[in-house]
């Protein structure tokens, strides 16, 4: 600290392309690197259970709205929708505690120590993301119901099985596979909030209270480590859609 700002700078970018990334000012004799790997666990619990529950739910809800012959079925499906993605996830959060917490008390609302702590937390952060994939799915599986290949298909007596598999959800989940990237990025950082709210000891929690205690070391490390998750996802998300897909893969 009693170098100038800009050699300060660059001795810190050494030190990271090493990976070292400083010590907490605050956890004296703490390194950043093992509070980053101490609070991460909880967090990447929290998001592979959020994770699963946006591609089941949401992947679900998105084909049963696209085969739906019912006007007044997808109207409510839309309506429910468009709530989940207006609606700001710590009014979410906040809502399931003090019903399903703290008036009803059937779910827990501190920590994650067993498996029903990862309900209302999982739903909370789950809600815009749930709601993004089943608007996604069902506008690109009905596009792909009216493409000329799925027609030829039914008249070749394909099975419902094969044809559902095999050439409907393979093409249908491309922009699903896209969007993985970006909301991976909003589930870590939605969980920010909701760590807070259900007093969860993640990279979250301890980014804000690095905020407030400034900690200045610990607040640049959790920023780079998400932001190289961020970028790691986003390749995984493209390299996945062009394997898929031959008509990504040549425009790569």
């Amino acid at each position: 600290m009693d170098k100038p700002p800009v050699e300060q700078f660059f001795i810190y970018c050494k030190n990271l392309l090493h990976g070292d990334m400083g010590t907490s000012y605050k956890k004296i004799g703490k390194s950043v690197n093992a509070i980053i790997a101490q609070t991460m666990i909880p967090t990447l619990k929290l998001g592979a259970v959020t994770f699963v529950l946006v591609l089941v739910v949401g992947i679900g809800s998105g084909i049963l709205m696209a085969r739906s012959k019912s006007n007044v079925t997808k109207g409510i499906w839309l309506s429910a929708l468009t709530l989940g993605v207006s609606v700001p996830n710590f009014i979410v959060a906040l809502l399931l505690l003090i019903i399903f917490g703290v008036e009803l008390r059937i779910f827990p609302v501190l920590g994650l120590t067993s498996p029903m702590h990862y309900v209302l937390p999982a739903i909370a952060q789950g809600l815009y993301p749930i709601s993004a994939v089943a608007r996604q799915t069902q506008n690109s599986y009905e596009e792909v119901m009216r493409q000329d290949y799925i027609t030829m298909a039914k008249a070749k007596g394909i099975s419902k099985t094969t044809l559902l598999f095999r050439h409907i959800l393979k093409n249908a989940m491309l922009p699903v596979i896209t969007y993985m990237g970006p909301m991976v990025a909003f589930l870590l950082t939605g969980s920010v909030v909701i760590e807070q709210i259900y007093t969860i000891p993640g990279i979250g929690k301890e980014f804000v209270s690095a905020i407030t205690n400034h900690d200045y070391t610990v607040v640049m490390g959790i920023t780079i480590f998400i932001g190289a998750i961020i970028i790691v996802c986003n390749l995984l998300s493209d390299l996945i859609c062009a394997i898929v897909d031959p008509r990504v893969r040549k425009s790569l």
